[in-house]
C-alpha cells in the first residue's frame, strides 16, 4: 500500500475524501456503525471527544477482576506493602500507557500500524499477532469468570451462562468504540457505587487499625515487593501496549493522558482497593477472590433481594467491560493482519473465546500474568525508544527488522531468569528495562556502523 506523509498521518488532509473502492456501502455495518480505521490512522474530523475518551479507558480496568488482585496481593503482601505495589505499580502504567497513547495520538495509527514501522511490514505481525491473541485469552478468560460466577451463585448452568455472556460481549464490541463508550457509561458509576457500599459495609466489621495491619492470608506474607508490582502491571500490560488502538481516538494530547489517568492509576488502584480492603476487613482465613470472597461474593451473601439482583446485573455489566476491550483489540490487531474488518474478526474470535471459556481458562489466571509479564512488556519499550529516541514516525521500508526482535529477545530472556532465579525483583519491570536498553544500544551501534560505512 501507499503510505501516507506525516501531514496526512495527523489527520489534516483526510477529513475528506472522494469514494473508492475500499470505502464502506450503504449496506456495510461501517456505513452504520462507523469506521475503525483498521488500515488507515484516524483523522482529525473523525476523533473522539474528551468525555468519550475518559469513558472508554475508566471503563476497563474498573472491574472485579481488578478488585480480585487486589484481594491476591493483600492476601500475600498484607494491606500496606499492597498498598504500596498498588500505587507504584499503578504510576508506573501512568508513565508507560501515557507514553505509548501520547505517540498514538499524534500519528492517529492504531497498534499493528505503528508497529509495521519498528518490527517490518511483516515482522510486525508476530508482535501484533501475540498480543491480540493474548487478549483474545484474556476475553476468554473474563467471560469464562462471568459464567463460573453466574453458575456458582445462582446455581445455574456454567456452559448456558459463559455463552450468554460471550454473545452480549461480542454484540457490544460489534458496535466499535463507541460501544466500548456506551458500556463504560454504565459500567463505571455502577461500579464506583457497589465498590463504595462493599467498602463500606465491610469496614464498618472491624477498625481502620485492623485494616491497615492485617498481616496477609493466615497471618502471613508470601509475596515480595517485586512479584506484588508484576501483578499489578501484569494485570493490563498487554492491553496497555497495544493502547494505540484506543488513543489514535483522542483529538489533543493532552485528552490521551487524561483519559490514560482515569484508567491507571484512578479507576485501576480503585478496584484493586475495593478487594484489598474488603479482604483485610473480613480477613478470612484462606480466603478465595475467585470463589466467594469477592465483592460480588459478598453482596449475595448480605441476602437481599433487590441488591442480590443488582449483582446478577452488575457482574454481566461490569465484566462485559474488560471483554469487550479485550475482543476490540483482538481484532483490530487481527483484521490489520488478515487485511480485513474489526466487525468481522470480532465475531469470528469471540465465537472462538467462547469455546474456550467453556473450557474453564480463566482457573489459569496467575500463570497467565506471569507469562504477560515476561513477554509483554519488551514491546513496548522497544515502541518508546523508537518513538522518544530515534523519534521514527514514519513506516519501515523493510519487510523485517531484526534489531527490534532481537532486544525483544533479551528483554524476555532476562525477564524468564528473574522469574526463576531472583523472585524477589519485578518480572515486568525487569525484563520492559532491559529490552529498551538492549534496543538503544543495538541501534546506536548499527547507526554508527552505517556511518562509518558511509564514509569510507
Amino acid at each position: 500500500m501507499a503510505f501516507l506523509n506525516k501531514k496526512d498521518m495527523r489527520g489534516t488532509n483526510m477529513s475528506t475524501h472522494s469514494k473508492g473502492p475500499g470505502d464502506p456501502s450503504p449496506l456495510d455495518a461501517d456505513h452504520v456503525l462507523g469506521e475503525e480505521y483498521e488500515h488507515a490512522p484516524v483523522p482529525l474530523s473523525a476523533r473522539h471527544s474528551l468525555f468519550s475518551m475518559v469513558t472508554v479507558w475508566a471503563g476497563f480496568p474498573a472491574i472485579i477482576t481488578g478488585s480480585m488482585t487486589g484481594s491476591i496481593l493483600v492476601l500475600g503482601m498484607g494491606f500496606s506493602r499492597a498498598l504500596a505495589a498498588m500505587v507504584i505499580g499503578n504510576l508506573i502504567m501512568f508513565a508507560y500507557v501515557g507514553a505509548l497513547g501520547l505517540s498514538a495520538t499524534r500519528s492517529g495509527r492504531n497498534f499493528a500500524l505503528i508497529a509495521s514501522g519498528v518490527f517490518g511490514t511483516k515482522g510486525y505481525a508476530l508482535a501484533s499477532g501475540l498480543l491480540s491473541t493474548l487478549l483474545l485469552g484474556w476475553f476468554a478468560v473474563q467471560t469464562g469468570i462471568t459464567g463460573a460466577l453466574i453458575a456458582s451463585t445462582y446455581e445455574m448452568n456454567y456452559v448456558a451462562m459463559t455463552i450468554v455472556a460471550g454473545l452480549l460481549y461480542i454484540a457490544i464490541t460489534f458496535i466499535g468504540v463507541r460501544g466500548l463508550h456506551l458500556i463504560g457509561l454504565v459500567s463505571v458509576p455502577l461500579f464506583f457505587v457497589l465498590g463504595l457500599f462493599v467498602v463500606v459495609h465491610s469496614a464498618s466489621t472491624t477498625t481502620f487499625d485492623a485494616i491497615w495491619n492485617y498481616a496477609g492470608n493466615n497471618g502471613v506474607a508470601t509475596m515480595s515487593m517485586g512479584v506484588g508490582l508484576t501483578v499489578v502491571i501484569a494485570l493490563f500490560i498487554d492491553a496497555g501496549t497495544v493502547t494505540a488502538d484506543f488513543n489514535r481516538w483522542a483529538r489533543t494530547g493532552t485528552h490521551s493522558l487524561i483519559a490514560t489517568f482515569s484508567a491507571f492509576p484512578v479507576s485501576n488502584l480503585v478496584a484493586m482497593l475495593v478487594g484489598g480492603i474488603l479482604t483485610a476487613a473480613l480477613a478470612v482465613p484462606d480466603a478465595n477472590p475467585f470463589g466467594a470472597d469477592n465483592m460480588f461474593g459478598y453482596m449475595n451473601t448480605l441476602q437481599i433481594g433487590w441488591l442480590s439482583a443488582l449483582a446478577f446485573l452488575f457482574l454481566y455489566i461490569n465484566l462485559g467491560s474488560v471483554c469487550s476491550h479485550c475482543l476490540y483489540n483482538a481484532a483490530t490487531g487481527w483484521s490489520r493482519i488478515l487485511g480485513s474488518k474489526m466487525r468481522l474478526l470480532a465475531v469470528v474470535l469471540g465465537i472462538l473465546g467462547i469455546v474456550i471459556a467453556a473450557g474453564n481458562v480463566w482457573a489459569f489466571f496467575i500463570q497467565w500474568l506471569s507469562l504477560l509479564g515476561i513477554v509483554v512488556p519488551p514491546i513496548g519499550m522497544i515502541l518508546l525508544v523508537e518513538a522518544y529516541i530515534f523519534k521514527s514516525g514514519g513506516m519501515a521500508d523493510r519487510e523485517w527488522r531484526s534489531t527490534p526482535f532481537i532486544s525483544w529477545a533479551i528483554g524476555a530472556a532476562v525477564g524468564f531468569l528473574v522469574e526463576f532465579y531472583a523472585p524477589q525483583l519485578s518480572t515486568a519491570i525487569s525484563a520492559g528495562i532491559v529490552a529498551g536498553i538492549a534496543h538503544f544500544a543495538l541501534s546506536s551501534l548499527k547507526d554508527r556502523r552505517r556511518a562509518v560505512d558511509a564514509s569510507v
